[in-house]
């Protein structure tokens, strides 16, 4: 048994024979593992970097996998299931308290190791794959935590189409919020610029958000989490 295949796996654990088994164990069913032998890497890995699950030791050098935890956390959410010796029930409840979403103590059986990452990946698929962040300072948008680079243009088109989410937009009204002079600017121009908000937001995710709507304009698809701090017009 396993998760959905070519998921990248976090694996943050300070003993060198346990970190080799688990990362080729996990290459072995078709996953994508990326080793860290202490917390501080892992924490940095995990703030640089999109992973579809983290397995987190608690005994690290240089900051525990508490810590760890509670700053990714604190950012990200990432499934994160502790890996650790420690078995008593105080450990467990902390390790919850500290964002872990599940905990496997050693010994371990690799088969349930899988088990439980498939269960985290699943849930986190579910809650994630609409989920986006827009970020104006930068023009990004995070999807599912995958930052996105997008030009002006395309970042004041999707917070036009954000603001209108589960309606359709009709064209005019989505050059007005782009161009300042709409009537200056070619009657492909939108399309084009559609086209590529489309290929960079939905890229080679399963659940399309961005959709056309035949003869009326655009359509982009409800989702759970967005938030635009400033007045995008006012990005670099």
């Amino acid at each position: 048994m396993s998760f959905p295949p070519k998921q990248r796996v976090l694996v943050v654990e300070d003993d060198p024979r346990m970190l080799a088994l688990v990362c080729q164990g996990l290459r072995e069913v078709g996953h994508t593992p990326m080793p860290a032998s202490d917390g501080d890497t892992g924490l940095d890995l995990a703030m640089k970097l999109t992973f579809d699950s983290i397995i987190l030791d608690i005994g690290l050098p240089v900051q525990d996998g508490y810590s760890v935890a509670l700053a990714i956390r604190s950012q990200r959410s990432v499934p994160i299931l502790m890996l650790t010796a420690r078995d008593s029930e105080e450990e467990i409840l902390r390790g919850f308290d500290h964002g872990a979403d599940d905990y496997l103590t050693k010994p371990f059986s690799f088969r349930e190791l899988l088990a439980r990452l498939e269960v985290l990946g699943r849930a986190a698929t579910r809650q994630a794959t609409n989920e986006l962040h827009l970020d104006p300072a930068r023009l990004l948008v995070y999807r599912n935590e995958r930052p996105i680079q997008l030009t002006r243009n395309e970042y004041l088109l999707l917070v036009e189409l954000h603001r209108r989410s589960g309606s359709t937009a009709d064209r005019q009204s989505l050059m007005e919020a782009v161009w300042e002079q709409p009537q200056m600017i070619s009657a492909n121009a939108l399309e084009v610029l559609v086209n590529g908000l489309r290929a960079k937001l939905d890229g080679d995710f399963p659940n399309k958000l961005l959709l056309t709507v035949r003869g009326v304009g655009y359509r982009l698809q409800s989702f759970v989490n967005a938030s635009v701090e400033t007045d995008p017009r006012q990005a670099p």
